[in-house]
């Protein structure tokens, strides 16, 4: 079921799915109804799900009503059929998501470490770390300079 997010505490989970691209405006309605019908088949686990940057679909699971396997799996597969019905990469977590200016960009690591040596990229360029686990962290940890993230160590 689809709750408000006040009801999603510091400990609840969260599932992050970082698009390879942004999602289109037409598909958008399309995508949350789907979402909405796929969600609400779950009776007994609380969910709130929002999508940051035009590309990244944020799934939050309140932390009283946690996932077992079989509806993790679920939640992949159905992940997996998003990619498919709209031709995009979901689950794809290895590639770095970072701003430039207001724009979210999207890089695979060995070009990414060249726009450092480049000096594209700073230490204090914002990255997104889409390995998070917790709404807490989401909140204080999830966009952060390049030099406090999970690519750090590019920088030495």
């Amino acid at each position: 079921m689809i709750v408000d997010f006040q009801e999603i505490t510091g400990f609840s989970k969260i599932l992050i799915f970082p698009s390879d691209r942004k999602f289109y405006k037409n598909e958008k309605p399309e995508i949350v109804k789907k979402i909405n019908i796929f969600l609400e088949s779950f009776t007994d686990v609380k969910f709130h799900f929002k999508f940051e940057y035009d590309r990244f679909l944020i799934f939050f699971v309140a932390e009283d009503t946690p996932l077992d396997l079989e509806q993790n799996e679920k939640i992949i597969e159905f992940i997996q059929q998003l990619e498919k019905d709209y031709k995009l990469s979901l689950i794809d977590k290895i590639k770095v998501f970072f701003k430039q200016g207001v724009y979210v960009q999207v890089k695979e690591v060995p070009d990414f470490k060249k726009m450092i040596k480049n000096k594209s990229i700073t230490k204090k360029t914002i990255v997104f770390n889409n390995f998070i686990n917790t709404k807490a962290e989401f909140d204080c940890c999830w966009e952060v300079p390049a030099d406090e993230s999970w690519i750090s160590h590019f920088f030495k």
